[in-house]
């Protein structure tokens, strides 16, 4: 089974500020975590109705399982880049973990 860590980025003070940290120095860290099988970004858009999306970024990163997760986190890599989200995340963030069930 997998197991998926699901980022909310809020949305920052600095947008330009926050992508280019983001692209030039947290994803490169991220990637490297150990264990890591996929790594995914999306950047929400207006709903249908118009609205503004509740979210400036969402990252997905997947996992062999539960074990495989925590283990990653542990690394010197995991560290790294838990603690570089406090550097450039001014709108604060959400993290969301869990088994993840596909259904198509």
């Amino acid at each position: 089974m997998t197991f998926q860590l699901t980022v909310l980025y809020h949305h920052p003070v600095d947008p330009t500020a926050f992508d280019e940290h983001y692209e030039s120095t947290h994803a490169p860290l991220a990637s490297k975590i150990p264990g890591l099988r996929h790594y995914s970004v999306s950047r929400p858009v207006s709903g249908p109705d118009g609205s503004a999306p509740a979210e400036y970024l969402v990252a997905t990163l997947q996992f062999d399982d539960g074990a495989a997760f925590g283990a990653a986190m542990r690394t010197d890599e995991g560290k790294a880049a838990v603690a570089d989200v406090g550097t450039f995340a001014t709108g604060g963030v959400t993290m969301l973990t869990g088994d993840v069930t596909t259904y198509s």
